[in-house]
C-alpha cells in the first residue's frame, strides 16, 4: 500500500533542505508505549541493536531503561525494518518516542514505501500519531501518520507554499 508519492514528497527527503537526520516523534507518550514498541520490534522480527554508549546489551524493558540515572549514558535503539533503512531510537524522555532516521536511505518510492510501512505499524500499534519533524525545527512536523485516516499524510505544502 502506498500512502504517499515520491514524486510528491521528494522535498521533504531532500537532506539539504531537510538535514539529514528529521526527528520522528510520538508525542504524548508513555512507558507503556515505549515499551509497545520494544515489543513490537520483537514481534515483527526486525533486526535490532541495544547499547548503552559503547556497550551492546539485550534489549531491556521500557521501565529499565526510562528509570536510569540523570547522569547515565543516554541508550539507543537501533532497528532495521529493512536491511537498508536504519531508526535510532533514544531513550530522551518517557513521554515521547523518539527516533532519527537518514535520509540518504530514504530515497525513491520503494525506500518511501518501507519508511511509510514503519510509520503505519508504530502508530496502529500506540494508537497515536507519529510524526516527522525537519531537523531541528521540533513542533513543524511535514508528515506523519494520522490515527484517523490510519495511513502516513502530508501535514505541510512540499512545494513551500
Amino acid at each position: 500500500m502506498t500512502d504517499l508519492l515520491w514524486d510528491d514528497v521528494k522535498r521533504f527527503f531532500d537532506p539539504d533542505l531537510m538535514g539529514p537526520l528529521p526527528d520522528v516523534r510520538v508525542p504524548n507518550a508513555s512507558v507503556e508505549d515505549w515499551q509497545a514498541v520494544l515489543d513490537l520490534v520483537a514481534e515483527k522480527e526486525w533486526k535490532c541493536q541495544y547499547s548503552e554508549g559503547e556497550t551492546a546489551l539485550q534489549v531491556p524493558r521500557a521501565e529499565a531503561v526510562l528509570s536510569r540515572l540523570a547522569d547515565a549514558e543516554c541508550p539507543s535503539l537501533r532497528v532495521w525494518p529493512t536491511a537498508d533503512v536504519l531508526a535510532i531510537f533514544r531513550f530522551l524522555a518517557d513521554d515521547e518516542v523518539d527516533f532519527d532516521v537518514d535520509l540518504r536511505e530514504l530515497q525513491g518510492q520503494g525506500r518511501l514505501d518501507v519508511f511509510c510501512g514503519f510509520l503505519r505499524e508504530i502508530g496502529r500499534r500506540l494508537g497515536k500519531p507519529v510524526l516527522m519533524d525537519p531537523e531541528g525545527d521540533y513542533g513543524h512536523p511535514v508528515l506523519g501518520f494520522d490515527v484517523e485516516v490510519d495511513r502516513v499524510i502530508l501535514l505541510a505544502d512540499p512545494q513551500g507554499r
